[in-house]
């Protein structure tokens, strides 16, 4: 009774007014539902005769669709251009320390939440036994101690309290006597899409905590380490698409911050159950083959063209012999951003395709090897473009080099047309990352909608500002990490800290094998003025961590690798209005990913599930079959 008469003093303090009084003091929680959708008459559960869909894309939005798809009774075929599935999931194999061990795009957190994406999952066999339970959610800043979230109630009102209970920095009487910011923070209790991306998409989430004088350490402690793990900066990041995000993962989240990790890597424990799931319903996988264009005929998609990735599809441009250098490669780029290497040897012109042939990762010029490295993955080709160490096998695609006076004209020696393949289909669902996306339909030549809204609409969709990954092998433990997994706030680079020898296979065995710590630095978003050269952001990186964790300036380095890439979707003000979303102007078309307009609580993989099934919904209501429920957190906020 005490601390429901302290609730209600702090609320008619704040003004917030009796119905929210009523909604704490009756601990109103948040309850999982079903979103809502186009109900089917008379549906049917699978397709009579089989229809073909090719769904472009091997992430969790495509792989998502396809699994709906395929046990509905249609022919799918799965096209994925890198060698293997998963997207940001997926992993590969290094050479280390005479022994080899999986690596992966960075840290990964599984929440409870994830609804969907966690059904899919379980569709596919995998064992509750590969994910452990994070003992916490504990945030290291640069200048104040650390805090530690995630070990308290996940019901509300507790859950807020235990943030404010938990916290060094923060205290009730704070938020009493900064009682003007506290009405804009329950606003995040009252996130409703509609009105809430019609109010605050046109600014940043940085400029709304401030305007809305939302108190400053609460800002520091908790809102911007969290919205950084959007992998965009707060200070480009929608407001509106803050807002979602807080709702769905712990405003109105039925779940709280609980989340686990896997105790192997992602590859072995997830992506590999899904790849066998797909194969038992009888998919088509085409891994290692790129989408190059469209097929349209009669207003809709008859066909995909694809190509071997390695082939590079259709490629051609023209280059200024003044501009190659003499000794050495330049980097240039076709009118679709394909990336091109063009050089010198021996007096005479050589070029490659420049996109990394592991995952299709942009390589540059490398002045020590006089060959080149791709940042992503950290993949190194010679001069001849012939892979000599990480993960890629196959060599960079050579290119024709023709001289018509002092222009280059630089292809692959293929005819104009005709040289990919043809898969005919009834429906296609485009699945790929933006950049993939972008590339597809700008190839795929669709004019003749008349539909410039919708073609810029896809060109002008956004990657977030880059990031890095940062992995360590070090020769001895570093015994004051308690957790296996560190967000970062206050510094330049890291967001945040992994100690994969504390949680993960073959890694934990290795630690205690050899008495060392395998740790991984990730940042999240580099900022323009911070995009530096490799050298310096590793020195920048490492000594940040030793700030942080003192003893391991003393460990040796055993073995280290680095990787930066940009891939991540922009969620940047004004971004909302015109992004695609689902369904597309040809009625067989469809879209899915997580950087698409969606109206549900959704973000990062469980957005790229959801719209995945979405997708697949869509094609399901046109052949008359019942769609697949999708579980949500609430649509809106507590006092929506």
């Amino acid at each position: 009774m005490e601390r429901r008469e302290f609730i209600k003093k702090m609320l008619v303090r704040t003004g917030l007014g009796a119905g929210v009084t009523a909604g704490l003091v009756g601990y109103y929680q948040p309850r999982k539902e079903l979103y809502k959708q186009q109900a089917v008459a008379n549906g049917k559960d699978r397709l009579d005769v089989p229809k073909k869909v090719v769904v472009v894309g091997g992430g969790l939005a495509g792989i998502s669709a396809a699994l709906e798809l395929a046990s509905r009774g249609f022919e799918v075929t799965l096209l994925e251009a890198s060698a293997s599935l998963g997207g940001k999931l997926t992993g590969w194999d290094i050479d280390a320390l005479g022994e080899r061990f999986p690596v992966e795009h960075g840290f990964h957190g599984f929440f409870d939440q994830y609804y969907n994406l966690n059904e899919m999952f379980a569709s596919a066999g995998v064992k509750p036994d590969v994910f452990s339970a994070a003992p916490g959610y504990p945030i290291i800043f640069k200048d104040f101690p650390k805090e530690v979230f995630g070990q308290a109630s996940k019901y509300f009102p507790l859950n807020v309290l235990s943030i404010i209970i938990q916290s060094k920095r923060l205290d009730m009487a704070s938020f009493l006597q900064h009682f003007r910011g506290l009405p804009p923070l329950v606003d995040m209790f009252r996130y409703e899409y509609a009105k809430s991306f019609a109010s605050f998409d046109s600014i940043d989430f940085m400029s709304y905590c401030r305007q809305r004088d939302i108190l400053p350490v609460f800002v520091d402690t908790v809102l911007h380490p969290f919205a950084d793990a959007t992998m965009n900066r707060m200070e480009v990041l929608s407001a509106a698409e803050a807002l979602r995000y807080f709702h769905f993962y712990f405003m109105g989240s039925p779940e709280g911050l609980a989340f686990k990790i896997t105790n192997r890597d992602c590859m072995t424990a997830l992506i590999d159950p899904l790849e066998q799931r797909l194969k038992q319903l009888g998919v088509t996988l085409r891994k290692g083959s790129m989408a190059q264009s469209l097929t349209v005929d009669g207003g809709k998609v008859c066909g995909v063209v694809a190509a071997s990735a390695e082939s590079g599809g259709n490629l051609r441009l023209q280059v200024d012999a003044a501009a190659v250098p003499n000794d050495g490669f330049a980097a240039f780029s076709t009118t679709e951003g394909v990336p091109v290497m063009v050089g010198r040897k021996d007096g005479k012109y050589l070029a490659f395709d420049g996109r990394c042939t592991h995952m299709g990762c942009p390589v540059t010029p490398d002045a020590q090897t006089g060959g080149f490295y791709c940042p992503c993955h950290a993949g190194h080709y010679n001069a001849a473009g012939v892979p000599i160490s990480g993960p890629p096998e196959a060599p960079l695609p050579k290119l024709t080099v023709e001289q018509v006076g002092d222009v280059l004209v630089v292809h692959n020696s293929k005819p104009a047309v005709g040289d990919g393949e043809l898969l005919a289909c009834d429906y296609c669902v485009v699945a790929s990352d933006v950049r993939g996306t972008r590339s597809l339909m700008k190839a795929s030549n669709l004019s003749f909608l008349h539909s410039s809204e919708f073609e810029s609409n896809v060109a002008a969709l956004g990657e977030a500002d880059p990031y890095a990954v940062y992995r360590l092998w070090l020769d001895k433990p570093i015994e004051s990490a308690d957790f296996p997994f560190y967000t970062v706030s206050g510094f330049t680079y890291t967001d945040s800290i992994s100690f994969y020898s504390h949680f993960q296979e073959p890694f934990i065995s290795w630690g205690n094998k050899h008495g060392g710590t395998v740790v991984e630095l990730h940042a999240y978003a580099i900022a323009p003025q911070d995009v530096k050269p490799e050298a310096e952001v590793k020195a920048t990186m490492l000594q940040e961590f030793y700030t942080m964790f003192p003893m391991a300036k003393s460990a040796a380095i055993l073995h280290e690798l680095f990787m930066q890439q940009s891939n991540f979707s922009r969620w940047a003000p004004g971004d909302h209005a015109h992004r695609p979303g689902v369904e597309t102007p040809l009625p067989n078309l469809f879209f899915a990913g997580d950087w698409v307009k969606v109206d549900a609580p959704v973000f990062l993989m469980e957005a790229a599930a959801f719209t995945g099934r979405m997708a697949a919904n869509a094609i399901f209501r046109n052949e008359s079959l019942n769609p697949t429920a999708l579980p949500i957190v609430p649509m809106d906020g507590l006092f929506a």
